[in-house]
């Protein structure tokens, strides 16, 4: 009989018991999509390797303490966002360099993903890069990562109110950007395929985002 394959919980609870494989699983597992988490949130490739080994660490040395009340990539994923707020805070403490106009920072896309979705993508990629951080961040937790906003608040440490102001400037410049995908009307000759890159930049621009990692694991 074959046996079972581990679950998440069960790494977590054999990498604290010691075993010295548990962890290089769990890494493993989650990389992929913790390292999306991570270039979405800071937009700088050496930075977000930066923020994600940081985060690996702490998530290491604090497994003992995981108590199974949430899922744990869900546990994962706050850990690597809040590594991503940290840098922001240092990021912000001193001057900033614009980042160079280049492939280099894009995410990678999906091996499934359509040309028009690609396109997509690295359409509303470059749009948010050209929001300041305190609108970028606050709009990719909620919009993209699927927090809601008190959570979002206690992530940032302001009041609720503070980040739907700042989601709402964010999106009114994504809006200004993304215009002629949100607007058909405005482009009467767009070929079909284009329907589904509109679709895409309405919903983020609206503040919805489909399918985010957290609204698929139902938190």
């Amino acid at each position: 009989m074959t046996a079972a394959v581990p679950t998440d919980a069960d790494l977590i609870a054999a990498h604290a018991a010691g075993d010295p494989t548990a962890f290089s699983e769990i890494v493993r597992r989650h990389k992929d999509r913790m390292w999306a988490v991570a270039l979405r949130t800071l937009r700088d490739h050496e930075e977000a390797a930066d923020a994600l080994q940081e985060a690996f660490i702490s998530a290491f040395r604090a497994a003992g303490k995981f108590r199974a009340e949430s899922q744990v990539s869900t546990w994962l994923h706050r850990i690597v966002v809040n590594a991503c707020l940290d840098r922001i805070r240092k990021r912000q403490a001193r001057p900033t360099v614009p980042l160079p106009d280049t492939d280099e920072y894009r995410e990678p896309a999906a091996p499934g993903d359509s040309m028009a979705q690609r396109e997509t993508k690295l359409l509303i990629s470059d749009a948010l890069a050209e929001l300041p951080d305190e609108q970028r961040v606050p709009i990719v937790l909620v919009d993209v990562e699927g927090y809601s906003v008190a959570e979002t608040a206690s992530l940032l440490g302001v009041a609720e109110g503070t980040v739907k102001s700042r989601c709402a400037r964010g999106r009114a410049k994504l809006a200004k950007v993304l215009h002629h995908l949100r607007n058909p009307d405005a482009n009467a000759n767009v070929p079909p395929h284009e329907s589904k890159r509109t679709a895409t930049a309405q919903g983020l621009a609206r503040g919805h985002q489909p399918g985010s990692p957290r609204q698929r694991e139902g938190q």
